[in-house]
């Protein structure tokens, strides 16, 4: 399932790379150059605009401020699958797939710690960002546990 959210929801634009799914965050007022991209790459167009009236199979209006209970509306609404495995295999910046990469060949572009306590990295080949499991994947695994309902 490929989405584009509007510019309201950036929090959940980011949420939703994190759970791997491909996520384009159109950042501008006008809906047409959307409206034309979800058609010609099958993505269904989330926002928090209400009154829009066409494309109704296409658009899906979220009604909660906050991330994760937007995620719940998406899960119940679109039966979005989220699975472990796709985590964290896109880039929350540009939403390109993640590669791996040795932490050898990035070793300039680490802190100091993190390259002497991590071993697995991800890298962006288009914005060249640098992903590892830090601190913040127990609580994005938590948080994913809960989405999932364990």
């Amino acid at each position: 399932m490929k989405f584009i959210l509007t510019k309201e929801l950036g929090k959940l634009a980011r949420w939703l790379r994190i759970l791997g799914f491909d996520t384009v965050y159109y950042k501008g007022d006008n809906l047409g150059p959307i409206i034309i991209q979800a058609l010609r790459e099958d993505r269904r167009i989330i926002t928090r605009k209400k009154g829009i009236r066409y494309l109704q199979k296409r658009i899906m209006v979220v009604s909660s401020e906050e991330v994760q209970r937007q995620l719940k509306e998406l899960q119940k609404k679109l039966d979005l699958d989220i699975k472990e495995d796709k985590i964290f295999t896109r880039c929350t910046v540009c939403n390109e797939l993640l590669e791996e990469v040795k932490k050898e060949n990035i070793k300039a572009s680490l802190p100091e710690y993190v390259y002497k306590h991590q071993d697995c990295f991800r890298q962006c080949e288009s914005c060249k960002k640098v992903y590892w499991k830090g601190s913040h994947w127990d609580d994005i695994k938590k948080g994913v546990s809960q989405l999932r309902g364990r």
